[in-house]
């Protein structure tokens, strides 16, 4: 249809109307008459004079039903009663039906003066559209909504894409799709994020002032609105959540279950508080951490979140997490399951040190290829493993690179010999034949490689993906490791005021060293020892320091060890 949009070159309203109403199997061989008609590199023909008035607008290509009638009411002196009912009959393609009308039509025919020859000639013009024609109102309705929606496309782009992806949340595929058409669009895409994800999908503007679309956490799989919405009113409300405590602190998440939880985890929503793996093996604690502060905030009972008041500057309690390290690869496969897209890991964007004219990128596999032999490269999504009749195995996958999808099929001469590369995320080299079934082109693949990009002092061609076309995703930065680990432990007294005095300069006392040197800090209480978490804070150890916070804490308050 785009091809066809851009050689039509409409520049009536019509012309759009005209091409909803032949993309269809019927009339869609009509397409190329009706496009070198309206530029004049054919003349309009009318099978009759009398027949101009009803096809001038559609430059002598029947188009639309009320064509139809008004040919077989000019015709054969139907009624437009008598037309439609001949339409309906016609399109049931039945033959003994189909020979009954054609012998009343050119009855009528000859009834107003036309020859049988000239009768048999329109009827045959308008058999193949008569089961397949859309109406002008239908057509004209659809139409118009293409123009509208390619016009904000075409002048809000982030925006239509935005508001597209927002209506079809949680239909994965679209997703999938329209992320793509990000890419192709260079329109950045920001994954989900407890502290800057809304609900739906949003945009934000980079700091070049460009908009970029970011995730919506309701477009999580199995992450509703209303698990969500309570995080996001308290963030809104009281700022953003610090660490994993914090969250488990002033959020109420009672409508959280572990399902949830672990969808927020996996989908990278929770990034920004901690490790996803460390996340992920401590949900449990995490959720109980939470439904603990929640009863007693009900009951009114303080909690250890309290134990310095609601300062805002003071640190938190430790949740202890259990460390792990999950592989890009891990995290790709569960934001697939749940986004439909990944953002740990990049697009496979292939380049090519011998190109020719058959190598081509996934998007550019159409059905307009059919038949032709096409090379491209991509990686392995997702496969299925299927029988034949037979018994033998084959093959269906799905390959993917920077500009979208294709379907791979491998059929049992080529699987038996290749099965060990089609698992998923595995880069191929593959060339076949492209055929087209149920109106989708697929490839019929011949042979299969994987794929190695060029090697050094190989020329690549410029068949690798443009650079506007990757989208940016934020990585954070890495510090390097600290060199001293500073232990402050400190005794929690009856004046909670003066307590949160202490703290306050302690932690300026810190921050006036600069460095990158981690910091511990252990309150003592009846209870015991509580270590609290001093987010993003690092110092400098240096002996004027370790002075400076023996004095406010003891020699028994401060341990240094080096790492």
């Amino acid at each position: 249809m785009r091809r066809y949009i851009k050689e039509l070159k409409p520049s009536v309203f019509s012309d759009i109307a005209a091409m909803v109403a032949l993309y269809r199997p019927g009339p869609m061989e009509h397409i190329p008459r009706f496009i070198d008609a309206k530029h004049g590199r054919k003349p309009i023909q009318y099978p009759h004079p009398a027949l101009e008035n009803i096809l001038k607008e559609t430059y002598g290509v029947i188009v639309y039903q009320e064509q139809v009638l008004l040919i077989v009411q000019e015709f054969a002196g139907y009624t437009l009663g008598q037309a439609d009912v001949f339409r309906k009959a016609m399109g049931k393609k039945i033959p003994e039906v189909l020979k009954k009308e054609k012998r009343a039509f050119i009855s009528g025919a000859k009834k107003r003066d036309f020859t049988s020859e000239l009768a048999e000639e329109v009827f045959a013009l308008i058999e193949p559209f008569t089961g397949y024609a859309f109406n002008r109102a239908h057509a004209w309705c659809y139409a118009l909504i293409a123009y509208q929606t390619a016009y904000l496309k075409a002048n809000y782009t982030a925006e239509y894409i935005n508001a597209f992806l927002t209506i079809h949340i949680g239909e994965l595929e679209k997703t999938a799709s329209a992320i793509t058409e990000c890419r192709r669009l260079d329109i950045g895409v920001l994954p989900p994020d407890i502290n800057r994800s809304q609900l739906d999908f949003s945009i934000e503007n980079n700091e070049d002032g460009r908009p970029s679309i970011c995730f919506g956490l309701a477009a999580i799989k199995n992450v509703g609105s209303g698990a969500i919405e309570p995080l996001i009113n308290e963030r809104n409300k009281n700022g953003m959540f610090k660490s994993i405590e914090d969250l488990c602190r002033r959020a109420n998440l009672q409508s959280v279950n572990r399902r949830v939880m672990e969808s927020l985890i996996k989908a990278g929503a929770l990034d920004c508080l901690g490790n996803r793996g460390a996340l992920l093996n401590s949900v449990s604690r995490i959720l109980a951490m939470a439904q603990r502060e929640q009863r007693l905030r009900e009951t009114g009972q303080s909690t250890m979140f309290d134990l310095f008041g609601e300062t805002t500057s003071v640190p938190l309690p430790e949740l202890e997490l259990t460390p792990s390290e999950v592989t890009d690869r891990e995290k790709a496969f569960w934001e697939k399951e749940l986004l439909g897209v990944s953002f740990s890991e990049k697009p496979f964007s292939p380049v090519f040190s011998n190109a020719t004219p058959d190598t081509k990128f996934c998007e550019e596999v159409n059905m307009e290829l059919n038949g032709q032999n096409v090379v491209l490269a991509g990686r392995v999504v997702s496969a299925r493993y299927l029988l034949t009749k037979d018994g033998r195995s084959f093959a269906s996958a799905i390959l993917e690179d920077f500009s979208g999808q294709v379907e791979v099929m491998v059929w049992p001469k080529v699987y038996a010999g290749t099965e060990e590369l089609w698992k998923e995320g595995n880069e191929l080299v593959i060339q076949g034949r492209v055929r087209v079934r149920e109106d989708r082109a697929q490839i019929s693949c011949d042979n299969v490689r994987l794929y190695q990009p060029p090697g050094k002092g190989e020329e690549p061609v410029a068949r690798s993906a443009p650079e506007r076309l990757k989208v940016t995703i934020e990585k954070p930065v890495v510090t390097p490791a600290a060199r001293h680990l500073i232990i402050i432990n400190l005794q929690q007294t009856d004046d909670a005021e003066g307590d949160v005095a202490r703290l306050g300069k302690v932690i300026s006392i810190l921050k006036a060293y600069t460095g990158r040197d981690e910091v511990q800090l252990n309150v003592i209480n009846g209870s015991g020892a509580i270590p609290l978490k001093m987010p993003g804070l690092q110092t400098g150890y240096c002996p004027e320091l370790q002075q400076r916070l023996a004095d406010l804490v003891g020699e028994a308050g401060l341990k240094v060890e080096r790492l």
